[in-house]
């Protein structure tokens, strides 16, 4: 070993160098030049500090007001699609309602042809009016209004007010009764295409 070396030793002084606390600063990451696939990519850009996140960059901005419109659009194409579902299942109700207004004269003959016995069990008419009678009742058509039901504004219509009848049985002995039906009524699901013209009493 050499005088140098032993002495430098002896006295504590290595051959380290204390790091210049400068140096960190002055050093700058490299950025990679290529992609994978050999693309380049633009050095200056990428540290440029207005286009890595900058809210205020034209691309940015203009990137929010694209993305505003779409959901914008999305918005209003669910309602469109609610309103043209919701139409047209109020369309198909309203077409089948006059559907079974034109037929009500046919239904009422029918109904006072039963009540009055001119419909053969098994005769041809008979089959004829239970097929069409079938036929609408696919479409939610109910006949409603018999003697001792509450009269209910809503589905009735009064025609007459007549004295209390001892052979009805009223579902309701408070409320005003129906004592006769004077022409029933007809509904599809909670659509009433007429209601049931009746005569009414009052409870005892």
């Amino acid at each position: 070993m050499s005088d140098v070396h032993r002495d430098a030793e002896q006295s504590g002084v290595t051959d380290e160098v204390a790091p210049d606390p400068g140096a960190a600063e002055a050093q700058e990451v490299p950025v990679e030049e290529t992609l994978p696939g050999g693309a380049e990519v633009n050095t200056e850009a990428v540290n440029d500090p207005v286009v890595r996140g900058s809210a205020d960059h034209p691309d940015t901005q203009l990137a929010a007001e694209r993305l505003e419109d779409l959901q914008r659009l999305q918005a209003e194409y669910v309602n469109y699609k609610r309103r043209v579902d919701r139409d047209r299942a109020l369309v198909q109700e309203r077409a089948i309602a006059d559907v079974i207004d034109t037929l009500l004269p046919v239904l009422d003959d029918i109904h006072a042809a039963r009540q009055h016995g001119a419909l053969e069990e098994g005769g041809p008419f008979t089959a004829i009016a239970e097929k069409l009678e079938a036929s609408l009742a696919k479409f939610g058509l109910e006949r409603f209004g018999e003697p001792g039901e509450a009269f209910d504004p809503n589905v009735h219509e009064a025609l007459l007010h007549a004295a209390w009848d001892d052979s009805i049985t009223p579902e309701d002995p408070t409320a005003t009764t129906i004592v006769q039906v004077l022409q029933p009524g007809y509904r599809a699901g909670d659509r009433v295409i007429r209601p049931a013209r009746v005569s009414v009493a009052d409870p005892q």
